[in-house]
């Protein structure tokens, strides 16, 4: 049994709908999927009656935290899985990343219109299709425009985190974080931890922190971590006790990820079931469903 825990749908910055995920699942040969759209749970519902019945549907999010390490702000994403979406501060908080995400992405936006940049705040609003705005719509517009061939393109140049036209998210302290999925009967994974900026800092001190304020696991198994850093990660889920966890980061043609490239068997799904409240279960066979 094969499940991917981390992916993305047009609900966030992914581009397929629950029934084209769900069929790709299939053909992928997954028992189910994590839905873990950025920020954002308005997905569940649709995932949930769309669901086939032989698929396992785990309702997750991934959350967009940060670390101060050497006085710079790194950013680092939790995947928060089985949580109270009902909740009041964690649903606050994710209120607020969302209104932020929209305010930063239009920012950038604005920057390039004003910087003579052919695209518009309402092409990128179509595209975005009512998700907050995330830079891979914008590079979605950047390429309608003849811009750029690519997303990774986009991100490359225009989007870069370096260049004239970035503007930075005012994302949640990581332990808060992790505070927050916990106080709301969740899981709290580390996503990608060697993949982005704060990779150098990710260490065994870094991680035995985290699992003070509460974290569950680690996700090890994700297309941008070689065989040294999964390596690296897993003893360092052995030596503190975490869950290791296997995913695509699946975003549909945003991104060249495949579905089921990477994934987690049956026993993750239950250790993560395990530690939540149950007040959002596991929905599939074998699951109790409310």
């Amino acid at each position: 049994m094969r499940i991917d825990l981390h992916t993305h749908s047009h609900y966030s910055d992914g581009t397929d709908d629950p029934s084209l995920l769900w069929e790709r699942a299939a053909a992928a040969g997954l028992a189910g999927v994590a839905i873990t759209d950025h920020d954002t749970t308005a997905g569940w519902d649709e995932f949930a009656a769309t669901r086939p019945p032989d698929m396992l549907l785990v309702r997750g999010a991934e959350l967009s935290a940060h670390i101060v390490a050497d006085g710079r702000v790194l950013s680092i994403h939790v995947l928060a899985y089985l949580f109270d979406r009902e909740d009041g501060p964690l649903a606050a908080e994710m209120r607020r990343l969302r209104t932020d995400r929209m305010h930063r992405g239009m920012a950038m936006v604005d920057r390039m219109v004003a910087a003579g940049v052919p695209i518009s705040r309402e092409q990128v609003l179509d595209i975005a299709a009512g998700a907050p705005v995330g830079r891979p719509h914008i590079a979605r517009s950047l390429i309608d425009a003849g811009l750029v061939a690519s997303v990774g393109e986009a991100f490359a140049g225009y989007l870069s985190g370096r260049g004239p036209f970035y503007v930075a998210k005012a994302d949640t302290a990581l332990t808060d974080a992790i505070g927050l999925i916990r106080a709301a009967g969740g899981a709290a994974v580390i996503a990608h931890p060697r993949a982005r900026g704060a990779a150098a800092v990710t260490d065994l001190d870094f991680f035995r922190t985290c699992a003070e304020a509460g974290l569950t696991g680690i996700e090890v198994d994700h297309p941008d971590h070689d065989g040294a850093a999964r390596a690296e990660l897993r003893a360092i889920v052995a030596t503190l006790g975490l869950v290791v966890t296997g995913a695509s980061d699946y975003h549909g043609r945003n991104k060249t990820l495949v579905l089921g490239q990477e994934s987690s068997p049956g026993e993750v799904v239950e250790q993560l079931a395990s530690v939540s409240s149950g007040r959002t279960p596991v929905l599939g066979p074998g699951w109790g469903e409310r």
